[in-house]
């Protein structure tokens, strides 16, 4: 008996033949580089103080959010300079100088973000003045230093969509399975033992059609294969964190 593919529906999101049955999808990307934690650092640099934040974020509201507890932290800075971006593609893009003269401060805290190509970030770099002046491109560099400790800090990650897919085969064909998909280097998410084998297995979107190929001809078209649903999972320096 050959391979059965299923259509599986969850959360609004219809799979049929590997596409999601919904406007959304197309809007999405296979993946974006973003923070995996809030970091802050600080660095001294002709004795005024930078202290660099940076944070994940989803909507513009918690970038502003952000940038204004970091405002009520630091009430007493010279400037609280910040930049974020929010959308898979960067629709929003904005920035603030924060009395610092205009270009030297948060357009380069910007610029450190799209040059890093990350998304969904908001960055503040704070200032408190020590007595010496920078000049506009000592500012530039100071403001530039600033924002890639504090993204430095929060660790740059890639969030990549996968999709789950289950394998169903028979139990004489467990070790044989097992040891083809881990070879491959698919990840696993775990093994579940009922009537069948059912191999619960996270393939990125982009290599689902090369793997359902895979498992036809490794279990000899004897197999079941369920697409699930598809996320955006955290990849740290290209291995997969789950």
């Amino acid at each position: 008996m050959g391979c059965f593919f299923y259509l599986y529906c969850n959360i609004g999101l219809c799979y049929n033949g590997g596409k999601i049955a919904v406007k959304e999808r197309d809007m999405m990307i296979e993946e974006y580089r973003t923070l995996l934690e809030s970091g802050e650092d600080e660095i001294i640099i002709e004795r005024s103080k930078f202290i660099g934040y940076a944070a994940p974020i989803t909507t513009e509201e918690e970038a502003l959010a952000f940038i204004k507890n970091l405002k009520a932290k630091h009430w007493d800075a010279n400037h609280n300079v910040h930049a974020y971006v929010v959308g898979y593609n960067n629709e929003v893009q904005r920035y603030s100088d924060d009395g610092e003269p205009s270009g030297t401060a948060g357009i380069p805290v910007l610029e450190v973000i799209k040059k890093e190509n990350l998304r969904n970030i908001v960055v503040v770099v704070t200032r408190y003045f020590g007595g010496i002046k920078l000049g506009a491109g000592g500012l530039v560099r100071a403001y530039t230093k600033g924002a890639k400790i504090g993204l430095e800090a929060g660790k740059m990650i890639s969030k990549r969509m996968y999709r789950l897919i289950e394998v169903k085969v028979d139990y004489t064909l467990l070790g044989k399975l097992q040891n083809e998909i881990l070879q491959k280097g698919y990840f696993i998410k775990e093994i579940v033992y009922e009537d069948l084998v059912n191999f619960r297995v996270l393939i990125k979107v982009n290599e689902v059609d090369g793997f359902k190929e895979a498992i036809i001809d490794w279990s000899n078209n004897r197999c079941e294969i369920i697409d699930g649903v598809e996320e955006y999972l955290t990849e740290l320096d290209g291995k997969l964190v789950v």
